[in-house]
């Protein structure tokens, strides 16, 4: 792709945007926005393929995509938060749990698993957006809808509880 292999880039595609599509939708049910967020996302992809360092930093390449699609994402919030009333930024708590989080699950097993599912809903929220998903405060609160301090707030919470649970 970094030398404008278009035929690389429709692989990327194909192998990944279901997977993007899916995750944004987690975060965001107006299809609208996660359109424009998966355009703007492939679009700086492809302008920028050549500056992904890759494996040599320890980053992967849907590891980079998906920064891209986060940070993307809360521009979104922010340019709609001007002219509108922002949409909703998750799905209820009452959903059955998404396919990520059963994979986090899987894959963080033992204490620290358990601890995990042991928190309460919000402050696993804050916990997976500003931990797994690598945003910061203002982003988080962006992306759930909620006061910075309140983010900060939870997220002090969380480790709390994480550290109490692993005590």
């Amino acid at each position: 792709m970094a030398k404008g292999d278009r035929a690389a880039f429709e692989e990327l595609y194909r192998r990944t945007s279901p997977w993007m599509a899916v995750r944004l939708r987690r975060r965001c049910i107006d299809e609208q926005i996660v359109a424009e967020v998966m355009q703007e996302t492939y679009l700086a992809v492809w302008r920028a393929a050549g500056a992904f360092a890759g494996t040599a930093v320890g980053g992967t390449a849907t590891g980079w995509l998906w920064t891209i699609a986060a940070r993307r994402l809360v521009d979104a919030f922010r340019r709609r938060a001007h002219h509108a009333e922002p949409p909703q930024a998750a799905a209820p708590p009452d959903v059955a749990p998404a396919a990520e989080e059963l994979a986090l699950a899987d894959t963080v097993g033992g204490d620290v698993g358990d601890a995990l599912r042991c928190l309460a809903p919000e402050l696993r929220q804050v916990l997976q957006a500003m931990v797994l998903d690598g945003l910061s405060v203002r982003e988080t609160a962006v992306l759930l809808g909620l006061p910075e301090g309140t983010v900060k707030t939870r997220a002090r919470r969380a480790r709390i509880e994480m550290r109490r649970a692993l005590a």
